[in-house]
């Protein structure tokens, strides 16, 4: 359980009286100390949740994961502007008599095709935004 603080509460009848040592060397604390700064969490609830409480999951960096979904977010939104620029182009094309059946035929699976991979991206994000907060 953690508290307001995002640290871990004990369990009021259980005090935390026995030290445990681990030795590191420079490169190893110095990596230690960058993660427990991006995590913002203390070293003794790193390990806690490391070792003790999720031994099989992993710790993230959850600020920089939204970072990454934000670029990919707004990537998504400039394709899809790219996507009705086109559409309006072709709609002109159309009106003026210009559009030629074989641009349709090329541009259809080409539309499938990102509609496709943009689905699997989203149920990809989703995934990984649950297993995020399973984490929390």
């Amino acid at each position: 359980m953690k508290n307001k603080k995002g640290n871990l509460k004990t369990v009021a009848h259980e005090q935390r009286t026995r030290r445990f040592e681990l030795r590191l060397s420079e490169a190893e604390r110095a990596q230690f100390l960058e993660l427990e700064k991006a995590l913002g969490l203390s070293r003794a609830d790193i390990v806690r949740i490391r070792v003790l409480q999720h031994s099989k999951k992993m710790l993230v960096n959850t600020t920089e994961i939204m970072k990454l979904l934000d670029g990919i977010g707004t990537q998504i939104g400039r394709s899809g502007n790219n996507i009705n620029q086109l559409a309006k182009h072709a709609n002109t094309l159309q009106q003026q008599g210009m559009l030629h059946s074989t641009l349709i035929r090329d541009l259809a699976p080409l539309l499938t095709e990102y509609i496709r991979l943009q689905r699997k991206l989203e149920q990809s994000i989703r995934r990984l935004i649950r297993l995020i907060r399973g984490q929390a």
